[in-house]
């Protein structure tokens, strides 16, 4: 198949799938007489693999380790147990993150009092703080 219908199948950007290919998570396909790459069914799975797994936030690394694992189907899934579980650390302390800054966004508005700019604690809060020194420019 062309990889403009490779594209429309799995959702994915042309130059997206021909970056998978130049980063190695994609085989090249076959060309056509033509010199058009000629994708196969095992390319559709593989490009559905990796969009899902990157869909679920795995890094192009922990996609290369999981795809690099699949391939080996008599193995112990121990790998790729510890690939998911790192991967959902990283989620949780991003997410953490996030609601720190939701609570401080919260903090921030209920303070608001609806006057002026100039007495705004958004702005405020976003602007450098004065820090009684001249502030030089190290060259």
């Amino acid at each position: 198949m062309p990889i403009g219908k490779l594209a429309r199948i799995t959702g994915t950007n042309v130059e997206t799938i021909r970056f998978y290919e130049k980063c190695g998570l994609l085989p090249a396909p076959a060309r056509t007489k033509g010199n058009y790459r000629a994708y196969e069914t095992s390319h559709l799975n593989r490009l559905s693999f990796i969009r899902r797994a990157r869909d679920l936030g795995f890094s192009i690394d922990q996609v290369r380790t999981l795809l690099d694992l699949s391939d080996d189907k008599s193995r112990s899934c121990e790998a790729v147990d510890e690939i998911a579980k790192e991967h959902l650390r990283e989620v949780e302390r991003k997410t953490a993150d996030l609601k720190a800054l939701q609570g401080e966004l919260d903090r921030l508005i209920t303070q608001c009092r609806c006057g002026t700019v100039a007495d705004c604690r958004i702005i405020e809060s976003a602007s450098p703080r004065p820090s009684g020194t001249s502030m030089e420019v190290a060259m």
